[in-house]
């Protein structure tokens, strides 16, 4: 019987491990396979292992208390596993559902192992136990159980440790990740050494490589669109800006035809841009921007222009050239280092130069002057002056590489907006759509604002607002909310927690808060938009989209 009873409960508590390891995994993933930022954002989580902890508990007293295992007790902490799996239980509809890579299939064995590692112990139970044992029976002789052995520790040692596998699981698999770290840096070192192998076997590929604390990967898609008017581009997809992204894109992508790759770089820590210099080894550069981005992982501002501009150490020890956006302040302080910069902006003393410009809710226009005086104007579909900014540095390489400004006219035309970045989706009926769901950064939320102030209609805004931005997030927050209640007919917040400070910036600003809807979810928050009863025609402004990990 006592054998019955404990399969039964290590079935449900292991159907309950396999639920809650799947979700936890799939956070790992959502935050890099890094544990440090794992651990972080567990700390900041906290509140979702209490309950497990607390049955946790309750199933040791449970079964301390009553001297061994039961049958109605048994039911009782197997209900208590259940609730755990159910909460647990995959099937919901996340944003980026957890993705089974080699490496993740890896990580669950050794997880596995973990798990049947206390399983084995449960069963086995070694001298040890029987000494302990012994122990407790000598220092408590007024215990009138028949036998201690066989009533606590035979019965309820082993439910204690098959439910202990359930609830460690939190730990478990960080822990299965640090143990494959040795596996998974070689298998990422023969991955990154084919790449380069794939790279030196194209003497006559230029590399291009681009960073910024925003803006990159629009740059991105705008430089291919003008280098492909006259050369055969690859660019990494998407937001394929890692070591293994990139790696990924040279070792399945990269033709022995293509004459430029365009390679985006990002970074979260310190010296991550140097090691993709390793891998890519650009001959020039593009800086978009330095800001405060990942600022819980950089540690400091200055941290954040250091790591930015080691693409630009890389460039120059190469004799390339980086080409940097003038108008961003802390590049401009930075640049009288690199002789071999190029600079790019709306303001005067930039190489090339961007100047009357004209915006409308149809598209922009503007003049770009290049550093030998010659001038073109040029038109585009992207809305908001903040995109000159990227087109102008995206027309200032190509210009660069010999492409004259003539020719890059009707390019510049052709540039369509980047899914998810102030991309305008017209629905039909009575509401548009403004998707920056990609746009998580203080500048960027400005410059949207600024595009639906553009509009003469209902304007709305949808957004849980900006994170990573460490001892400044609440500030920022809370400053996006002032310009908000400027900008906005209505405004809905996603996260009753997260939006806080931009509710409180909100109502700092005299808004009348009767136009604003805090929801729980994305979802709730589109149903609210739809269901707004308004004259005008909706203009709804997505800023920014968070992940399944906040």
């Amino acid at each position: 019987m006592n054998l019955v009873l404990w399969i039964i409960y290590a079935v449900i508590a292991l159907g309950a491990t396999v639920f809650l390891g799947l979700r936890e995994f799939h956070m790992l993933q959502l935050n890099g396979y890094k544990t440090p930022e794992h651990s972080r954002w567990m700390k900041k989580n906290a509140r979702r292992y209490i309950l497990p902890a607390v049955l946790f508990v309750v199933q040791f007293a449970l079964l301390f208390l009553h001297g061994g295992a039961a049958v109605a007790l048994i039911i009782v902490l197997s209900l208590f596993n259940i609730i755990i799996g159910l909460l647990n239980k995959p099937g919901k509809k996340f944003k980026k559902p957890l993705v089974y890579t080699a490496r993740m299939k890896r990580m669950m064995v050794t997880f596995c192992i973990l798990v049947a590692v206390y399983y084995v112990i449960a069963v086995l139970k070694g001298e040890t136990t029987v000494y302990i044992c012994r122990i407790w029976n000598e220092a408590h002789t007024e215990f009138t159980y028949d036998s201690m052995e066989k009533r606590w520790f035979a019965n309820g040692l082993p439910y204690i440790l098959a439910g202990s596998a359930l609830y460690v699981t939190p730990l478990l698999v960080p822990l299965s990740n640090l143990i494959n770290k040795p596996v998974e840096k070689a298998v990422q070192n023969w991955y990154i050494n084919d790449a380069k192998r794939i790279l030196s076997e194209c003497p006559a590929l230029h590399k291009v490589g681009i960073t910024g604390s925003y803006g990159k990967t629009s740059m991105k898609f705008y430089l291919d669109e003008l280098l492909n008017s006259q050369y055969n581009t690859l660019k990494t997809p998407e937001s394929f800006n890692t070591p293994m992204g990139v790696t990924i894109t040279i070792r399945r992508d990269l033709k022995p035809t293509h004459e430029y790759f365009i390679c985006e770089m990002g970074a979260r820590r310190v010296h991550e841009i140097k090691e993709l210099c390793g891998i890519a080894d650009p001959h020039d550069g593009i800086i978009t921007s330095v800001g405060p981005q990942h600022l819980e992982t950089f540690g400091s501002i200055e941290n954040v222009v250091n790591t930015k501009f080691e693409l630009a150490d890389h460039v120059k020890a190469k004799g390339g050239k980086i080409y940097l956006n003038g108008d961003n302040e802390l590049i401009r302080r930075k640049a009288p280092e690199y002789p071999n910069a190029v600079l790019y902006g709306l303001n005067e003393g930039n190489h090339y130069r961007a100047t009357d410009i004209s915006v409308s809710d149809r598209g922009t226009e503007f003049t770009v002057t290049a550093p030998d005086g010659e001038s073109r104007r040029f038109s585009m579909k992207l809305l908001g002056e903040h995109n000159v900014q990227n087109v102008l540095g995206a027309i200032a390489y190509a210009n660069g590489t010999g492409i004259s400004l003539e020719k890059l006219t009707l390019p510049v035309k052709r540039i369509a907006a980047v899914p998810h970045r102030l991309q305008l989706l017209d629905k039909g009926g009575n509401m548009t759509f403004i998707d920056d769901a990609y746009n998580s950064n203080p500048s960027g939320c400005r410059a949207a604002l600024n595009v639906l102030g553009l509009f003469d209609a209902c304007r709305i805004l949808v957004t849980p607002g900006m994170v990573e931005l460490g001892a400044k997030q609440e500030e920022l927050n809370f400053e996006f909310g002032q310009e908000a209640a400027k900008a906005c007919d209505h405004i809905v917040l996603v996260g009753k927690n997260q939006t806080v400070p931009i509710y409180n910036g909100i109502k700092d600003a005299g808004y009348n808060m009767d136009e604003v809807f805090v929801a729980d979810s994305l979802n709730e928050a589109l149903d609210h938009v739809r269901a707004y009863q308004t004259d005008r025609k909706k203009i709804v402004l997505l800023e920014n989209d968070l992940p399944d990990n906040y």
